[in-house]
């Protein structure tokens, strides 16, 4: 069997016992055959209260997803945030019934993102994101950090507080120290002024 190859190289011949290992090492790269990951973001994603965030998640190799099961999945308590299975939204967890959205614009692409609405402090920690079709099952790992500033303010004023009253109280003792000591300072020195007089002889 004889193959002549591009670019200005010289052309070869190869029995096709020998072309046969190539083959199929060839037939195995197809993208239709390459085992299926998720992707996910390496850095946390972070929020304040009351904002809405979006968590990403993407196929590998680019695959439609629109006839798939995707779920994201709260990690520490396996509670089903968001499940979409065949272009129908299912059940999730109470506490993000009509807070989740899967981004279906771009299911076609392979992406998995899903945004959740009015965080709060209670929503930070790790998200699975998980797919499963006719081929296989893969999922990732995303972090979710939701910060309250209302709160920091508030822990900072209280700290300050109460550094304030810790001195008012230090500097009241202290005064009241002093003024006890200059007190006993001035009978003594009264006393030392007016020497009490000598008993009378019987």
């Amino acid at each position: 069997m004889r193959f002549t190859s591009g670019c200005n190289h010289p052309s070869f011949t190869l029995p096709w016992r020998t072309l046969l290992p190539y083959l199929v090492a060839l037939h195995l790269l197809q993208p239709g055959s390459a085992q299926q990951r998720v992707v996910a973001p390496s850095l946390r994603v972070t929020a304040n209260v009351g904002q809405d965030v979006v968590l990403r998640c993407q196929l590998s190799p680019c695959k439609d997803v629109r006839n798939s099961d995707i779920r994201w999945i709260q990690q520490r308590s396996s509670g089903i945030v968001h499940h979409y299975q065949y272009g129908v939204d299912l059940e999730q967890m109470e506490e993000y019934k009509g807070r989740t959205e899967l981004l279906r614009d771009g299911l076609s692409d392979g992406n998995l993102d899903l945004r959740i609405t009015a965080v709060t402090s209670s929503d930070s920690g790790s998200y699975i994101c998980g797919v499963e079709n006719a081929d296989a099952y893969a999922e990732a790992v995303v972090n979710l950090e939701v910060s309250d500033p209302f709160s920091t303010i508030i822990l900072y004023w209280t700290v300050a507080l109460a550094v304030i009253i810790t001195l008012l109280v230090g500097s009241f003792v202290i005064i009241a120290f002093l003024h006890r000591k200059k007190a006993a300072q001035s009978t003594e020195l009264s006393e030392s002024f007016h020497p009490h007089p000598p008993p009378k002889s019987l």
